[in-house]
């Protein structure tokens, strides 16, 4: 149970900055008195908590963006240049974003929990993506707000998104970097960041969750991984508003100085034996 608790402080820590969660909770859980790597069931359950914390969070844009979306489904038509357009527009690119993850996450499940999990492509894509993100966060423009936010862009968004089925790349950290790339602001690039993953998480825990039922979550109990679930939810909402408050006045730097030196960190101690991969 303290193990489950520790892992869901971890998850909660590390979901929305630009550093890996599920990478962390692989790499911790090798240090645990039960060592060995947690699974990506248990991992993909204990996001649901992190993903409540953002509907929490975002809830008041949340319920305008629902109700624009369905007024716009069922025939109502909005001015192009009132707010309610704007979120019924917003909503449907949640969706389009979200379709490369779900695509390439149902039809690549079985080929990513095989081959994707190892410590040594957790160690290169913490420090390759990290080098990225702080390239793209320095050299990008500053000149787009979600308003700019089109089709094509939210596609690429989505792409980007994809990239997070890889441990160690992060899901957050990727499309912020594809924001930074195509001219977004970082406070823009981050709020995008978060709205879309809503559906894209959200939908993994769920399956993972239901299939809990009927196969073991590795080495964690169902109560256990809910125990978790809410604890990543405490610790990540706490996180969403300090970070909003952060990227408003500094870059994203230090997230990068702390990928590369993990990164360096596993790959010696995969080296010398410390830890398997």
């Amino acid at each position: 149970m303290l193990e489950a608790i520790f892992l869901g402080i971890i998850q909660g820590l590390t979901e929305f900055l630009p550093i890996s969660s599920s990478a962390h909770v692989r790499f911790v859980g090798e240090f645990l008195p039960s060592a060995g790597d947690p699974g990506a069931t248990f991992t993909a359950i204990m996001q649901i908590g992190t993903e409540l914390a953002v509907l929490i969070y975002f809830r008041t844009q949340l319920i305008e963006i629902l109700r624009s979306t369905i007024g716009f489904l069922i025939g109502r038509r909005f001015g192009k240049e009132t707010l309610e357009y704007k979120n019924a527009r917003l909503g449907g690119l949640i969706v389009l974003g979200s379709l490369p993850i779900f695509v390439l996450g149902y039809f690549g499940q079985s080929f990513i929990r095989d081959n994707f999990r190892s410590l040594w492509l957790i160690s290169f894509t913490l420090i390759g993506f990290g080098i990225l993100l702080g390239l793209l966060d320095h050299f990008g423009k500053k000149l787009k707000n979600l308003q700019n936010l089109d089709g094509k862009d939210g596609l690429i968004y989505g792409l980007a998104q994809s990239l997070a089925l890889i441990p160690g790349v992060s899901r957050s950290g990727s499309t912020i970097a594809m924001g930074r790339l195509l001219g977004y602001r970082r406070e823009a690039a981050l709020r995008y960041s978060f709205l879309l993953a809503i559906p894209a998480v959200l939908g993994s825990g769920v399956y993972e969750l239901l299939n809990s039922f009927s196969e073991p979550t590795n080495r964690f109990s169902i109560f256990e991984t809910t125990i978790a679930t809410v604890a990543a939810f405490l610790v990540g909402y706490t996180v969403i508003a300090w970070l909003m408050k952060f990227v408003q006045t500094r870059s994203f730097l230090p997230f990068v100085i702390y990928r590369v030196c993990l990164g360096l960190l596993i790959i010696a101690l995969l080296s010398t034996g410390t830890i398997s991969a």
